[in-house]
């Protein structure tokens, strides 16, 4: 039997977002229908309204989620009905060659629910990062949720869906920051901030944050940055080098996903550092770099898709993290909304004033 709910969709490149009904069926093989608890608004929901992922509309928008299995359908044994869940976009396959390698952090064939959900006249919608869960209910791959601890808040344990654990990441799994290391994190929004938590959870002696906006710089101090440095007043590199004995970070995270905050990331860093590359570039931007000093600073330059994570590794230690107080992801809550205010929740992001808006149901 299909379920008739409440969805937020982008109909069309550039319109308002519009709250309307939206037909959910019944989980097939492999998939499981969730109610949906909370979810955050991520800028790469506003991505797929601007039409900035693909022209695949009408999207059923909202992926950084949490809540609660209602049904699986057949040969689903790692969730049941009434379990608590965080949905991702990493449902691993297990064949590939990135898992049989034992990297499934890196899979290249994550999966999604095969049946759509539609409007009412039947017009399949594509839903954000295959899942959708702007609505009251959405149906995914069952390998996309993953069974955390109930007593977490939903609107905390949703966010690591998608940017807080990808900034965790970034610091943790893929900059492999170590206890008494230097971080420099260029771009203190939600993702940025994240890094800021991971790289004090992973013990860094100092912890740089690099930001516009000082409403922002305080955001990352109260989430553990120890320095911080106005990005429009002052020289980033000559900055972060003098907090660092004039060598550079250990690490630097950029966060921004723009060539000239990349290109400061690349001179911020120590000789043989580590830049991590987690903000998200369009496909327009270059980057142009002398060769010689790539090679002879050494070191890594990596990019972080998801935070290199493997949800059922990652989010059930987080939240045990989380429900322990040593990880505030309350946090990045900023303020929790209803369905119908996804579209100035877009409006606040975009000038900066909320860490995360998040939709509770």
């Amino acid at each position: 039997m299909a379920h008739n709910v409440r969805g937020v969709i982008s109909r069309a490149k550039g319109e308002p977002v519009e709250l309307t009904t939206v037909v959910v069926p019944d989980p097939g093989p492999g998939e499981a229908l969730v109610a949906v608890r909370s979810c955050g608004v991520c800028h790469t929901d506003l991505h797929y309204r601007e039409g900035g992922i693909n022209d695949e509309f009408p999207f059923l928008l909202g992926h950084e989620a949490a809540g609660v299995v209602e049904a699986v359908g057949e040969d689903v044994t790692g969730v049941a009905p009434g379990d608590f869940v965080i949905l991702n976009w990493r449902a691993v396959c297990g064949e590939c060659r990135a898992c049989r390698r034992g990297r499934p952090w890196y899979c290249f064939a994550t999966h999604n629910a095969t049946q759509p959900m539609t409007l009412e006249d039947g017009t399949p919608l594509s839903p954000a990062l295959g899942i959708g869960a702007f609505a009251e209910k959405t149906l995914v791959a069952a390998g996309q949720c993953t069974k955390v601890d109930p007593a977490a808040s939903p609107a905390a344990a949703g966010l690591l869906g998608c940017g807080v654990m990808a900034g965790i990441g970034a610091a943790i799994n893929t900059g492999n920051v170590g206890r008494g290391d230097s971080v420099a994190v260029i771009g203190c929004g939600g993702v940025g901030s994240a890094a800021v938590a991971g790289a004090r959870l992973a013990g860094a002696a100092k912890v740089i944050a690099v930001d516009m906006d000082d409403r922002k710089l305080q955001w990352a101090r109260g989430l553990g940055a120890t320095h911080t440095v106005n990005a429009r007043t002052d020289d980033v590199v000559k900055s972060v080098q003098a907090l660092t004995d004039g060598n550079g970070a250990d690490v630097v995270i950029e966060a921004v996903g723009r060539p000239e905050t990349y290109e400061q990331a690349f001179y911020a860093r120590d000789l043989a550092g580590t830049v991590v590359l987690v903000g998200v570039p369009t496909p327009d931007m270059r980057i142009d770099l002398p060769l010689l000093d790539v090679f002879g600073r050494g070191g890594a330059l990596k990019s972080s898709w998801y935070g290199d994570c493997l949800p059922e590794r990652d989010f059930p230690m987080l939240i045990d993290l989380y429900r322990q107080g040593r990880l505030d992801l309350d946090a990045f809550v900023s303020e929790t909304i209803g369905l119908g205010d996804v579209e100035e929740a877009f409006a606040k992001m975009g000038r900066g004033e909320v860490l995360r808006s998040v939709v509770e149901f």
